[in-house]
């Protein structure tokens, strides 16, 4: 008994080394190499070198001075990222959308882009299409006595090209550059 014991023992060991330590702290080194700033969260410093966010996450900006994200469902928390699992025949969902579009409604701007009122599949997702960005331009511009124009300048400095996709723009990479006008 001891002699299938002892190795599957050891052999269990050696996998748990290779594959528990070594491999992680290698991949680990190499992204650190290569990738530096994906490999440390892809962080967003102020200009005081203070972290604010990361680019990857969305933050829940309020106000009418700020850009606003497309709603989340866990509160932009990451502990909680998840969609909110409602069907789109459940009435929670239809009160909870129709409720955001006349909160978010613009009298004379049309409807309000479906991005502004539907949550991402992680409930987190940082980007918007342009169209929602240029929906919130004159709130903006209002709160902050900027033309319009300004803000139109900066949104189409921020706005960025997956490789796969639509155009977007990240909404916090926004607000921060909205905060050093």
């Amino acid at each position: 008994m001891s002699t299938l014991i002892r190795p599957a023992l050891s052999l269990l060991m050696l996998m748990t080394l290779i594959t528990g330590v070594a491999y992680p702290l290698v991949v680990t080194g190499i992204a650190q190499v290569a990738f530096p700033d994906q490999a440390n969260g892809s962080l967003v410093r102020d200009a005081d070198g203070k972290v604010r966010g990361s680019s990857l996450i969305a933050q829940d900006f309020v106000g009418d001075a700020w850009f606003h994200p497309r709603p989340s469902a866990g509160a932009f928390a990451t502990v909680s990222s998840s969609a909110s699992n409602l069907s789109p025949s459940n009435p929670a969902l239809a009160t909870r959308v129709i409720d955001d579009a006349n909160k978010l409604q613009v009298t004379g701007q049309g409807p309000v882009p479906l991005a502004m009122l539907t949550t991402s599949g992680s409930g987190l997702d940082p980007h918007l299409p342009p169209a929602a960005i240029a929906y919130q331009l004159a709130r903006v511009a209002a709160a902050r006595n900027l033309p319009v124009s300004t803000l139109e300048q900066l949104m189409d400095a921020h706005i960025e090209q997956p490789l796969v996709g639509p155009p977007v723009v990240n909404v916090l990479a926004l607000n921060a550059a909205l905060e050093n006008l």
